[in-house]
Parts: structure tokens; sequence; C-alpha cells
């Protein structure tokens, strides 16, 4: 059995410890805002934040996360009023938006740490693929977000429009997680 807090919220997974984080939240706790891309920890499409730090999902065991706090793009902020997803939307970074859940957790990430990344900075922390190729979009969201969370630039407008946040950003309530019958 394996417990750690998912989104603020304790669960206990009753599935194979190997089993991977990505598939832990997107099949078990139905959180499917984490993208399986490659599955080789290579485009970045799964990244989630754990303790703080940016991880490819699909390259981390479930059972070497006991007591850890895992963060996925659902709870990042619950009316999309994060920074980062306020500069993605200003700089209209989403093309076909597959790759932008773990672009945007990967950006937080370096922000957390790091709050005026210079272009070298960015590159170096954020390493998802984008296939669309909005690489200057990205980086200019990201110098945005810095610029928001700094108190120097305000962003016009609120959460994009579709999915309720309320709705996109629910709690998991505490459960516990069984392996489907054999």
């Amino acid at each position: 059995m394996t417990r750690f807090t998912v989104n603020g919220q304790p669960i206990r997974y009753l599935l194979d410890p190997e089993t991977p984080l990505l598939w832990a939240l997107r099949d078990a706790s139905n959180l499917t805002g984490t993208k399986y891309g490659c599955g080789a920890g290579l485009c970045g499409a799964c990244t989630v934040h754990v303790d703080g730090n940016a991880v490819r999902s699909c390259q981390v065991a479930i059972g070497t996360l006991e007591g850890s706090f895992v963060t996925t793009i659902e709870a990042l902020s619950r009316d999309r009023g994060h920074p980062v997803q306020q500069a993605w939307i200003a700089e209209a970074v989403p093309q076909c938006g597959y790759c932008q859940s773990g672009m945007i957790m990967a950006a937080a990430a370096l922000l957390s740490r790091n709050g005026n990344p210079s272009d070298a900075d960015i590159d170096a922390a954020i390493t998802n693929i984008c296939r669309c190729g909005t690489y200057p979009r990205i980086r200019r969201a990201i110098r945005a977000a810095a610029a928001v969370a700094a108190g120097r630039l305000t962003l016009e407008g609120g959460p994009a429009p579709g999915i309720d946040p309320a709705d996109a950003a629910r709690a998991v309530p505490a459960m516990t997680v069984a392996r489907p019958p054999e």
C-alpha cells in the first residue's frame, strides 16, 4: 500500500508499487490533466510537481513517493489564476494544447525557484517538447508570468472560457484506490 498526498488530499493506492505515478493519477484518481506522451520521460507531457519539483510522472513509481506531496495541473490554482496560467492565455501559447499541462507545471516549478529566469534558465528548465513549436510564445509567457508574480505586470481578463474552474480543480476526496479484479 502506498500513501501520499495528491492535490492536498491524502491518498492510499492499493496498486503495485512499481505503477508509474502517471497511471495512478490518470486511471485510479481520474486526474486526466496529466498527459501520456512518450512513456520514456522525454516529452514532458506528464510533468507534475512532487514536493515542489517538476518530475516526469511516467518515470516515477508510486512506491517511491511514500509521504510525498504531488500537485497536478488540476490543483495548480483553483481558479486558473496562477501567473503562468494567466500568461499562457495572454500570450496565446496553446495551439493543439496537448503539451500544455506539462509545460505549465514545468514553468511553475521554474518560477517557484527563480523569480526572474534568463533565457538560458528557461531553456535549461523547460525541456518539454511542443510538437506545434510554440517555443517563442512559451518563453514570452514565462517572462510575463515572472513579471506578474513580481507585481511588475497585470494581465487583463479572467480565466479562459470552457470548463468551470471549480469543476476542473475539483478536490480529490481522501480515498483508497484498489487494484482492478483480475
